[in-house]
């Protein structure tokens, strides 16, 4: 008996989306996560903060939101890019079945074939899977998705969104090589401690097309070299810019923001940093008991790693540490925002760039910059904001706010 057209096309499309996505997104972002000019004014030096006797950042008053996985992502379905070398595909197999069939090469038929790429970037506006891909991968077979897709948050079908969380999610666990050696990395690292994600390398810095004052002529010199190209901005477009948020923060400026968020300097602080990370000294000369994978491990044990399996590293400490903050929202942040929310994790906490600008943009220094970060941090982890990634969590209230 034939299958009516339109449920053939709703089972197609069904298959379809959930392989789409997968596809797109850990291409997209698993590679890439082990992966103006006007000056900034200067805040005023570092000062001695008057701590609030055992109230730090983590221990504000009780919580109202937290994150937790979604209902239709945790109940069970009915029925080469690098990715290879940081994840256990055969363990990604196992756990897609059921969400969707993937497979480790093409069908001989397909192999020797340029796949028909479909342009998602989000310029297109409005964009519906179903109407717009769909279409392309029945008359074609074989199509390419631009990675950009990833990042539309348009209408697809909610056995589609389940397939992508499981996929980024509970379906990934690291090679066995790299977990043995994070492992090892993390029982090295004195405990309790806090993981944080400070970018400042030279390419961070001149794709941001930011500008900054007192670095030292080293810093100057790799940022000018990284540039390639991209002119920083100037006059009132790099003010604002710069009051927006989108200039990363100096390890200096991080060493001050968590001091104000009551952070005690003699906290033991894991740098889940690349190698190339720019001014160091500026949050290592307050927080002296600051540790790198470079420290702890001997050279030969990092030797031949490339940089996404050092970044691996990064993240296997991440999701295990006591507490994680971010200084930056990028794609390893968000995946270890959302592990650390599906493990129950709460003490994650992302850096508020465009609150620090502002601030210091209507001349904020010393006590009363303290005082506003503090505010502002506290509301931002007592609601939860930017705990996790809102298409695979939802909100779960643990009181009623006041």
């Amino acid at each position: 008996m034939l299958m009516p057209m339109a449920a053939l096309k709703q089972a197609v499309s069904g298959v379809f989306l959930a392989a789409l996505v997968i596809s797109i997104l850990v291409v997209n972002l698993l590679s890439t996560m082990l992966s103006p000019g006007q000056h900034f004014i200067p805040f005023a030096p570092m000062l001695m903060i008057n701590r609030r006797k055992d109230v730090d950042i983590w221990n504000v008053e009780q919580r109202i939101v937290d994150w937790k996985p979604c209902q239709w992502w945790k109940a069970k379905p009915l029925t080469r890019s690098g990715f290879a070398d940081i994840f256990d595909v055969d363990y990604f197999i196992q756990q897609m079945e059921g969400f969707v069939h993937v497979v480790k090469e093409l069908p001989e038929d397909l192999a020797g074939r340029k796949p028909v790429r479909v342009d998602c970037h989000k310029r297109k506006g409005h964009f519906d899977y179903v109407e717009s891909v769909l279409p392309a991968l029945l008359d074609h077979i074989f199509i390419a998705i631009t990675p950009a897709m990833s990042q539309r948050s348009d209408r697809y079908p909610i056995y589609a969104k389940a397939a992508r969380c499981h996929a980024c999610f509970e379906a990934l666990r690291l090679v066995k090589h790299l977990e043995q050696k994070g492992s090892q990395l993390l029982k090295m690292i004195p405990q309790p401690f806090l993981s944080l994600h400070l970018r400042f390398e030279p390419d961070m810095i001149a794709y941001s097309q930011c500008q900054y004052t007192n670095l030292s002529q080293n810093s100057i010199d790799a940022i000018e070299a990284a540039r390639a190209g991209r002119i920083p901005w100037a006059g009132n477009a790099a003010l604002s810019w710069r009051k927006r948020g989108k200039c990363p923060l100096t390890p200096k400026e991080t060493a001050f923001m968590l001091q104000a968020l009551q952070i005690p300097v003699e906290t033991n602080v894991y740098l889940a940093s690349g190698d190339g990370l720019l001014e160091g000294e500026g949050f290592t000369s307050v927080y002296t008991n600051s540790y790198t994978k470079s420290l702890l491990l001997n050279e030969t044990s990092l030797m031949g790693m490339h940089g996404n399996s050092r970044a691996a590293l990064d993240y296997y400490v991440s999701i295990n540490s006591d507490a994680y903050i971010a200084t930056y929202f990028g794609n390893m942040d968000k995946m270890v925002f959302a592990m650390r929310a599906l493990r129950g994790l709460s003490k994650t906490l992302l850096l508020n760039r465009r609150a620090f600008a502002e601030a210091v943009y209507h001349g904020l220094h010393g006590q009363k910059l303290t005082e506003v970060l503090w505010k502002t941090h506290k509301n931002d982890f007592k609601t939860g904001r930017a705990s996790a990634l809102p298409d695979c969590f939802c909100q779960s209230i643990l009181q009623n706010p006041l």
